[in-house]
């Protein structure tokens, strides 16, 4: 068996790769949960009937499909160019904190606070991807950087809201002071689908994928995503080009994080309770979108039957709590090893 490379791997086969990929995956998942004591049919029934055959569960899928598309879209323009950045949870976490501080702190009018809050939630993932961008240009690896400045992140939020910014009433537990009312987002009935937020989310997925395939600059950002050598032969420089994308990857996650405070939690909560793990399913979300974000349309809310479908069985078949870590690991796992069937096809027999 020989792989010989292709050219020009065509969209349908990227398309059955990958099918076949999340095939495998559940495939590989149903042997874990028969080896667990657990029928596959039966696990995959639960969670389907308690997420898309149940209101309640749909409005759950709903809510964690908002932040796994707005960071998925953004993910997806990044590995384009090939700015591997691991960080966006870091990412969500700072707009979540400009977003905050923006909503506590800043003497605006009530019309003008809450773009104020999505404006500033998209400075602060968009800075925090700038330093990652930034120590690339000294050769610091952007996959090291951005996992490390996860956990930065994570401390910085912890120490405001036991800090500067700990409210004022607060007893056992550590957050800030509620937001003001109009920076409330509001929701569709019985869920906590922030809805303006989703519909952002639809409006940057698409917009993405224009930039990606219509403008000059996704023009450039192809040519150093695919082939860097030619990019400098045609004077396009990748370093620009990454700045440019870490700032609206960064940025689209900070709107994730601007979203999750002003539209669920109304105040900066611990790291753990403002964001459920979003910016590292989001990598399997672009990875599943091919580097297209308007396909994050699709593998968004998939990835959110899979989250929410997790805690469902949990509590129904009393699954470990690592569930979705599982479900998570292997798909991602079976993605990355697909990638060479799509670039490459199988030849039996001598050379």
């Amino acid at each position: 068996m020989r792989f010989v490379a292709l050219n020009a791997p065509s969209a349908a086969r990227s398309a059955l790769v990958t099918l076949a990929a999340l095939a495998a995956a559940l495939l590989i998942c149903a042997l874990v949960f028969t080896l667990s004591g657990h029928a596959p049919g039966e696990v995959y029934g639960t969670m389907l009937r308690g997420t898309l055959g149940d209101s309640t569960g749909l409005g759950e899928v709903g809510r964690r499909t908002i932040p796994l598309l707005l960071i998925g879209a953004g993910l997806a323009l990044a590995f384009r160019a090939q700015f591997f950045n691991i960080g966006a949870e870091g990412q969500l976490l700072l707009g979540a904190v400009f977003a905050a501080g923006t909503a506590l702190f800043v003497p605006l009018p009530g019309p003008l606070l809450l773009p104020a809050v999505f404006v500033a939630g998209f400075v602060g993932g968009g800075l925090w991807a700038l330093i990652a961008a930034a120590l690339r240009r000294v050769n610091v690896n952007e996959i090291l950087s951005t996992l490390m400045l996860n956990y930065i992140a994570v401390a910085l939020v912890t120490y405001l809201i036991a800090g500067p910014w700990k409210g004022k009433d607060v007893r056992g537990y550590i957050y800030t002071d509620t937001f003001p009312a109009s920076t409330y987002l509001p929701t569709l009935p019985g869920s906590q689908v922030h809805w303006p937020t989703l519909l952002l989310g639809v409006a940057v997925a698409l917009g993405l994928q224009w930039v990606l395939s219509r403008s000059t600059f996704g023009y450039a950002l192809r040519v150093v995503g695919e082939n860097p050598g030619a990019a400098r032969y045609a004077g396009l420089s990748s370093g620009r080009v990454a700045l440019l994308v870490a700032l609206i990857t960064g940025g689209v996650a900070g709107l994730a994080g601007a979203g999750e405070v002003a539209g669920i939690h109304h105040r900066l909560l611990e790291a753990g309770q403002i964001s459920l793990g979003y910016g590292f399913t989001a990598v399997i979300v672009a990875w599943l979108a091919r580097g297209n974000p308007a396909l994050c349309l699709i593998t968004a809310p998939l990835m959110g039957v899979i989250l929410a479908g997790g805690d469902i069985l949990k509590i129904d078949l009393n699954l470990p709590f690592r569930v979705v870590d599982v479900f998570s690991g292997v798909i991602l796992l079976c993605l990355i090893a697909s990638e060479v069937f799509i670039r490459h096809r199988v030849q039996w027999g001598r050379a």
